[in-house]
């Protein structure tokens, strides 16, 4: 393993701090030969007791499988103690103060929209030279492929290997739908709604406190008893909001470039359609309106007041537990159909001083033990093609899937999931697009004007940072 050194400074002054200091990371050994492999096939550690710190956010549930993986690699490898520094809120700011005052982790979650830019300051240890020794990480089907490869190497070298995989799909409350008569969404691919049948149903489901549906004369929007449908537009990173453009037949990013492409008309059109739903539709809250009522979009599911919800699929983790019938289908489909791929990765820091040990442990959390334990409760899909075949399915789908949820792992990604992650440069080019797109959803500029603005503004800044050596 090699590190890339870089200096505190530029570090700092690229991530948006400010401080004086002097190298962050230090070149790293090479990582000695191992005599042996565990009963897993991990490398055997060293003689020496080394201590390593993992850094990453997490709800409960996450913070447990964590603990217990924690347990598990240190029953296997007593000569490395793992101390785990949970960081539920603001992770990202706590973590780059962490470097700015020389403490990084020895390893960290990485989230998909900085790890292009920690990998170009050189944060990030290179493991290309372990990973492609390894005896099982290493087997060329050992993850699904090309999008492991595509998302974690750069310029053919590894600085992290993803956690999973996620994606958005539809939640469903089933018993409004039987209620209400109306027919609801597949895990099917090929029966996908058309975005004129997505509309549709959602209008058919809204309804006021005197039981009108939009269009109907007299409909009150003011006093909504259920709305059809939410789709989160909470940055202009979201998996959701890509994943409504992909849906357009428009590349959000330029695969070659790297650069913003949502400035063209399938582009515009596809953000128009999610803000139509609110001001046109009239079957979506405002988020005004949903911070009124005080509910997550899992509470309004199990009470009634939500037909439908947007979300990633790391959400059945908890949507799984409501009261109300839960069913699941995949998005609609505009112009074509497609779907953002992402999640979190997992890294050795460039400046640990213990990287063989890093390492290892980091190749711990790709291993079918870690990641069947967060599949197994809806919070992830699978990376690792084994778990996606028919033997694989069955040891993580379970009476928490609804029926028919294995066609997310094997027909509905295969064929039109999209992995993309952001390019260095990119937590700064995402100040000007996600405040313009607010005045999007708040209905003050179509999304024409605000991403004819915005999108040139971003891309000065991602061209900037990828020209910096």
């Amino acid at each position: 393993m090699s590190a890339r050194s870089l200096s505190r400074r530029k570090f700092l002054q690229i991530s948006g701090l400010s401080i004086t200091a002097v190298a962050v990371a230090a070149c790293a050994p090479a990582v000695a030969p191992q005599p042996g492999t565990t009963s897993s096939g991990a490398v055997q550690p060293a003689a020496q007791t080394v201590n390593i710190s993992f850094m990453g956010w997490g709800g409960p549930g996450e913070d447990e499988g964590v603990r217990n993986a924690i347990a598990q690699f240190q029953e296997e490898t007593p000569d490395i103690t793992v101390t785990w520094r949970h960081t539920p809120e603001r992770y990202a700011e706590i973590f780059l103060a962490n470097v700015a005052a020389g403490t990084p982790p020895d390893t960290a979650f990485i989230g998909s929209a900085d790890y292009g830019t920690y990998v170009r300051d050189g944060l990030l240890l290179d493991i290309t030279d372990p990973l492609q020794a390894d005896p099982l990480l290493g087997a060329e089907d050992y993850f699904i492929q090309p999008q492991e490869r595509d998302r974690c190497t750069f310029e053919g070298r590894w600085y992290g290997i993803g956690s999973c995989w996620v994606a958005p799909h539809i939640y469903y409350n089933a018993d409004i739908f039987e209620e209400a008569g109306v027919e609801p969404p597949s895990m099917d691919p090929d029966e996908a709604w058309t975005w004129a049948e997505f509309v549709e149903a959602a209008r058919a489901l809204t309804t006021d406190v005197n039981g009108n549906h939009p269009g109907d004369a007299g409909f009150d929007i003011g006093n909504v008893d259920r709305w059809g449908v939410h789709w989160s537009t909470a940055s202009a990173s979201a998996t959701q909001l890509v994943s409504a453009i992909l849906s357009n037949g428009n590349d959000y990013l330029d695969p070659e470039t790297k650069l913003l492409v949502v400035d063209q008309p399938s582009g515009y059109q596809a953000v128009q359609n999610l803000a139509d739903l609110m001001h046109v539709h009239q079957v979506m809250p405002q988020s005004t309106a949903l911070e009124s009522l005080g509910m997550s979009n899992t509470q309004m599911l199990e009470t009634g007041k939500l037909a439908m919800a947007i979300d990633g699929s790391w959400a059945l983790d908890w949507m799984k537990n409501i009261s109300a019938t839960l069913g699941t289908g995949v998005l609609p489909k505009m112009d074509s159909q497609g779907v953002h791929m992402q999640a979190h990765l997992h890294s050795a820091l460039a400046g640990s001083s213990n990287p063989d040990a890093a390492w290892q442990w980091v190749r711990f959390l790709s291993t079918p033990f870690y990641q069947l334990q967060f599949c197994r409760t809806g919070l992830w899909l699978p990376s690792q093609t084994a778990l996606a075949t028919e033997e694989g399915l069955q040891e993580w789908i379970g009476s928490g899937h609804p029926p028919g949820y294995e066609m997310m792992v094997t027909e509905y990604l295969p064929r039109f999931g999209r992995a993309i992650y952001m390019p260095p440069g990119w937590p700064q080019a995402v100040s000007f697009v996600t405040p313009a797109l607010d005045g999007v959803w708040n209905g003050r500029m179509t999304a024409e004007e605000a991403l004819t603005e915005a999108v040139p503004q971003a891309n000065a800044i991602l061209q900037e940072q990828a020209n910096r050596s």
